[in-house]
């Protein structure tokens, strides 16, 4: 089986460069069934965020995917979701995120708590090795993406996998309308 390829960011099999991910991103990988069609990339960590790296690498923001981090409480219950969205939409957190968390009011969880409880880096939050107890919810438009390009738990790597993929993660929900 052939690696997911992206422009001319040189593929690696993920499982051969686990130094690349993040750990709590290795650890999910070694036990997950689908890894072996995953690929990473490096990247210059200064051009981790979206924009700036489908711009540098000449990439399409149709192929990249943001992963943000949204919270909200019920009855003194906190609840966390990680949203899968493509980065040319933004996930709509004020209406369909907050009603599927089942909260009065949603919000961005803090960077240094997304990234302190997540164990990745800002701008490297990725949808694989989220923590127990994240939901992690996934735009209906993510499955489409032939070869999707994510955050690998660090600034200085991405992870390539067909879009279907994220849908197979463990916990995933794939939700339409979930970004505008």
């Amino acid at each position: 089986m052939s690696l997911p390829q992206l422009g001319s960011l040189e593929s690696l099999p993920v499982l051969e460069h686990l130094d690349l991910v993040g750990e709590p991103v290795a650890v999910a990988l070694r036990g997950w069934e689908h890894a072996g069609q995953v690929a990473v990339v490096r990247i210059d960590p200064d051009l981790a965020d979206t924009a700036a790296m489908t711009d540098h690498y000449g990439l399409s923001l149709l192929d990249s995917a943001n992963c943000v981090v949204v919270a909200g409480v019920r009855a003194g219950d906190e609840r966390i979701a990680a949203c899968i969205v493509r980065a040319d939409t933004r996930a709509d957190v004020n209406k369909r995120v907050k009603g599927l968390l089942d909260v009065r009011k949603a919000s961005f969880l803090a960077m240094e708590r997304a990234t302190s409880e997540s164990g990745m880096e800002h701008g490297g939050i990725t949808p694989v090795g989220l923590p127990a107890g994240w939901r992690l919810l996934v735009d209906s438009r993510i499955p489409e993406i032939d070869v999707a390009i994510v955050g690998a738990g660090t600034r200085s790597a991405k992870l390539l996998l067909p879009g279907r993929l994220v849908a197979e993660l463990p916990g995933a929900e794939v939700v339409e309308g979930l970004a505008g």
